[in-house]
């Protein structure tokens, strides 16, 4: 198996929890996720059986961290 962690600090670790839990929830093939409060971060665990497998893990996760970080800058424009 091979192995990742992703750590979110800051703003976006607050929304991080309930907006990618459903995500994790979802089965991606040959992936295990696992997601956990770390203090004020938040850590996404990632198992996988190949490289491929875990590209498109890492890839899905990392997008969601994207869009939720989007969200954050475009709703303190608007404020």
């Amino acid at each position: 198996m091979i192995e990742a962690e992703l750590r979110i600090q800051g703003a976006a670790a607050d929304v991080a929890v309930p907006t990618i839990s459903p995500e994790a929830g979802r089965e991606l093939p040959r992936t295990e996720t696992r997601i956990e409060k770390d203090g004020k971060d938040v850590l996404i665990h990632i198992r996988a059986t190949d490289t491929t497998a875990m590209r498109a893990a890492v890839n899905s996760y990392l997008e969601c961290i994207r869009v939720i970080e989007d969200i954050g800058d475009l709703t303190k424009v608007n404020q």
